[in-house]
């Protein structure tokens, strides 16, 4: 069953992104993750506040979603986007 990882993502400086953006591809394409959207969200109801991007990743299975986000490669760029962002992230089947 296809599984999408929703992130959250507030960012308070850049500096990891040009490092951080190249390398998360690689990380993700080993596990099939395709990312469907990266953008500033509109806001239609409600009165949360907003994150500055919602990222949208596709995935096989939750499985493949939980091994990518666990990968040993992946955790230094964990580390990174933490220095300069909030992200909250979800997975879910669909």
């Amino acid at each position: 069953m296809t599984a999408y990882a929703i992130g959250y993502l507030t960012i308070s400086n850049t500096d990891w992104q040009g490092e951080y953006r190249p390398r998360l591809a690689e990380v993700l394409q080993r596990f099939e993750g395709e990312v469907l959207a990266n953008a500033a969200p509109e806001r239609l109801e409600g009165a949360a506040t907003a994150p500055d991007r919602i990222v949208l990743i596709r995935f096989p299975s939750l499985e493949k979603a939980r091994a990518w986000y666990a990968a040993p490669d992946h955790q230094p760029l964990i580390k990174l986007r933490q220095t300069g962002a909030r992200f909250d992230l979800f997975a879910i089947e669909a």
